[in-house]
């Protein structure tokens, strides 16, 4: 699908990133390392003062924007303490729409274009679920949590759809007691396995395969 700002993404990858981000707010902590979070999964704690004030900048009051500024760079339990004095901030959906579409979406998709060279060759669901991947965990290389990564960055040349697939479900290690990645992991997975033709290996999460995104989205 077309998206407003001309970007074309997969109808199907747009509702499972929806459906797995969120909106959030910033006087709720998403838990684990992450930072404070706002609007469709943008992490405070994995962002620039710079690109923070780029981004949302003159969308949000003044007060807001400096309040949240200070959480920029700050993760984990540090993070959950200041989560606590933002409940008296609300992030308008409309302009984490905009922040998302505008600014984070087209961001991401150079980032996986960066990280999986040749990703732009495979078909539109395929590229898009590694979009997903890359908004969740960033594009990161290095590192023994970041193998897989590097797996897929070798297969993606080569167009092995299936091998992409088991790469992604593999990544379901790092997370043995966190339910909600190694679904978005099982479900980014069935959506390569899909634009392959092939029956997924595991069941898709229903709801990010199985629905379009809202209709204001398009």
């Amino acid at each position: 699908m077309k998206l407003k700002n001309g970007v074309t993404f997969s109808d199907k990858a747009l509702a499972l990133l929806l459906e797995f981000e969120g909106f959030d707010q910033p006087g709720h902590w998403p838990g684990v390392d992450s930072g404070v979070s706002i609007g469709i999964g943008y992490d405070l704690g994995y962002t620039t003062r710079a690109r923070f004030l780029a981004d949302w900048g003159g969308r949000l009051p003044a007060g807001h924007v400096e309040a949240l500024s200070l959480c920029v760079g700050v993760k984990g339990q540090a993070a959950a303490r200041l989560a606590r004095n933002l409940k008296a901030i609300t992030i308008p959906r409309a302009v984490g729409r905009a922040v998302f579409l505008e600014r984070t979406l087209p961001d991401v998709e150079a980032e996986t274009r960066a990280v999986f060279p040749g990703v732009e060759r495979l078909p539109q669901d395929a590229q898009d679920a590694l979009v997903s991947l890359v908004y969740n965990r960033g594009g990161k290389l290095v590192g023994d949590t970041r193998l897989e990564m590097r797996s897929i960055r070798a297969l993606v040349p080569g167009g092995n759809l299936r091998a992409i697939a088991a790469e992604v479900r593999k990544m379901k290690r790092l997370w043995p007691k966190y339910l909600g990645l190694r679904r978005r992991r099982d479900a980014e997975a069935a959506l390569i396995e899909y634009a392959a033709g092939a029956t997924p290996a595991s069941p898709p999460y229903k709801p990010a395969l199985g629905r379009k995104p809202p209709e204001d989205w398009v």
